[in-house]
């Protein structure tokens, strides 16, 4: 689909926009189903990339004290946590440019024996190369998570320490190994609904549409040149109505792929959330973190799907 097409989705009135997005939707997926990821920080902090709104870049002083590769037992354990509390998949995530060859047979160890469980796995490890890619999926990992946070046009406001093309290089490995695709972005961090369009037509019109798409708003964090802007009041944050269409026009554009409401949750209202699974969201992270930043929490998603008349996808789909 074409930039111009994309832009008369977000231009139709909002009531005829939530309705073509519920069509689709529930032609490809069970309308009142969501499912359940838990995010685990594996490694937290000291990351040599600059991306502007992220506390464990080593470039801002957040006050957030870098850490090593979490032991593989205390992962485990969490992953068995998880399952229990009921999620499907797990996700590991470390701040790294890349992964070192030194840490691969602890991360492929990890996979083995989260996949054991019977969770889905899925890992952020930031760039990886075609090698690297196949001893992760040789290992079970599912699904690889490398985000393109925004479009290519606004992508040089958010980060320059790599390309746009580094991010779909890392893509193509991990579409290579077999593994399926984690791919979405930051809403609110200053762009237009331009660049909204932009990073939207980007992920439609990769090869083949990401199995996962997770949609994250902002948070705003102190020390970050973008958070920094957000909290002085120098950039307006995304409002939920916005946040809403861009849900529904990425339902539309990718008909099969899971849309994952991710990072910002825990300031969302429980109307706008209803409001972004009406829109096609049909995945969510619960707990009561994610990597750095704060998340809703089982007991405040618990209440949400019992308002709502959702079901886990675990429990019996």
């Amino acid at each position: 689909m074409a930039h111009a097409d994309i832009a008369a989705l977000f231009d139709l009135p909002f009531m005829d926009l939530l309705y073509r997005a519920q069509q689709v939707h529930r032609a490809h997926h069970d309308a009142n189903r969501v499912q359940l990821s838990t995010l685990l920080s594996i490694k937290t902090g000291g990351c040599a990339e600059n991306c502007g709104y992220c506390s464990q870049s080593a470039s801002f002083e957040t006050g957030l004290k870098a850490s090593k590769l979490m032991d593989h037992d205390a992962v485990v354990a969490s992953a068995r946590a998880a399952k229990a509390a009921g999620s499907e998949r797990f996700c590991m995530g470390a701040a790294w440019r890349s992964p070192k060859e030194r840490d691969m047979p602890a991360l492929t160890a990890m996979v083995a024996e989260v996949k054991a469980l019977g969770l889905e796995t899925c890992m952020t490890l930031g760039m990886l190369d075609r090698s690297q890619a196949e001893r992760l999926a040789g290992a079970g990992l599912d699904y690889y998570n490398h985000n393109l946070d925004s479009g290519p046009e606004f992508y040089g406001e958010v980060v320059t320490t790599r390309t746009y093309g580094d991010r779909l290089d890392t893509l193509e490995n991990v579409r290579a190994s077999g593994m399926a695709v984690c791919c979405g972005g930051i809403l609110g961090m200053g762009e237009s609904r331009a660049d909204r369009v932009d990073f939207l037509h980007a992920l439609a019109t990769l090869p083949k549409h990401p199995e996962s798409v997770p949609l994250n708003a902002l948070v705003p964090i102190a020390g970050t040149p973008i958070g920094d802007r957000m909290i002085a009041g120098g950039e307006a944050r995304i409002d939920d109505i916005e946040f809403v269409r861009t849900v529904a026009v990425a339902r539309i554009l990718m008909p099969t792929s899971s849309v994952r409401l991710s990072a910002g949750r825990e300031s969302m209202s429980q109307a706008c959330q209803a409001l972004c699974f009406l829109a096609g969201a049909n995945s969510i992270f619960t707990g009561d973190r994610l990597l750095t930043t704060e998340n809703a929490g089982g007991d405040a998603d618990g209440a949400l799907f019992a308002a709502l008349g959702l079901m886990p996808m675990s429990a019996g789909a």
